[in-house]
Parts: structure tokens; sequence; C-alpha cells
């Protein structure tokens, strides 16, 4: 009996339409996902949070911690003394954010949380990352 062989095809090109359309699909997904933080003045690497809600805040004061423990209203370094001066010179209404790094001492958050406390401020919020 005689059997058949069959003779392999040769393979001369390679069809890469369907790598493009997968890189394409890809990019188009990435961009679409893509988040763009705002950052701060001072540096600060922000902690996450799984529970998020981004508010639109209007007329707010910053408060930064970085990761030495320094303390800055706006821009300026101050104290922790100073800074409950700035605080009681500003409206209980007033927003006021706090952007902590994560890697600061508790403490530190703390302080400023207490400071916040004692001048009844109740417009605060707390700048994490998603």
């Amino acid at each position: 009996m005689r059997r058949c062989k069959k003779v392999p095809k040769k393979f001369d090109q390679i069809n890469v339409i369907p790598f493009i359309d997968i890189m394409l699909v890809l990019l188009v997904m990435v961009l679409t996902t893509a988040t763009f933080i705002k950052q701060g003045v001072i540096p600060v690497e922000l902690p996450t949070a799984k529970a998020t809600k981004k508010e639109d805040l209007k007329k707010e004061i910053s408060i930064y911690v970085n990761v030495k423990g320094e303390l800055f209203y706006e821009k300026d370094k101050v104290s922790a003394k100073e800074l409950e001066v700035k605080l009681s010179q500003i409206s209980k209404e007033q927003t006021v954010v706090l952007r902590s790094d994560k890697e600061s001492r508790f403490q530190d958050f703390v302080t400023v949380m207490d400071i916040l406390k004692r001048l009844k401020h109740e417009q605060l919020y707390i700048v994490t990352k998603e």
C-alpha cells in the first residue's frame, strides 16, 4: 500500500494584521484607563485608599506633612504652633486639605488633626491616591 506524503508548505511571510489589531486595542485600553493625578507643590508620596470620593474643592487651604515630619501651610514651612495660629485666623467653614506623606510618622498626622479639632474645623479632606 502506498502512503501519501504531504509536502509541507513553504512559510515565507507573516501576517501582522492581527498583531496590529491587538496592539491598537491595548493602546486604547491604556489611554482610557490612565489617570492624571494633581500633584501639590510640596512633594509627598500619598497613601492609597479603597473607598475614595473625588470632591470639587473651592478655595481650599492646603497643609502638607512630608516624610521628614515637616509641616507646611500652603508653601510655607511652619511649626505646629505657627500652624495653629494660622488656622485660628481662618473661618471654620474654610475647607482644609491635608496631604500627608505615606512614609511620615503617624504622630505628625495626629498633631495636625488635634489642632484642627481644637479649633473646631469640620471641613477637612485627606488626599489619597486611588
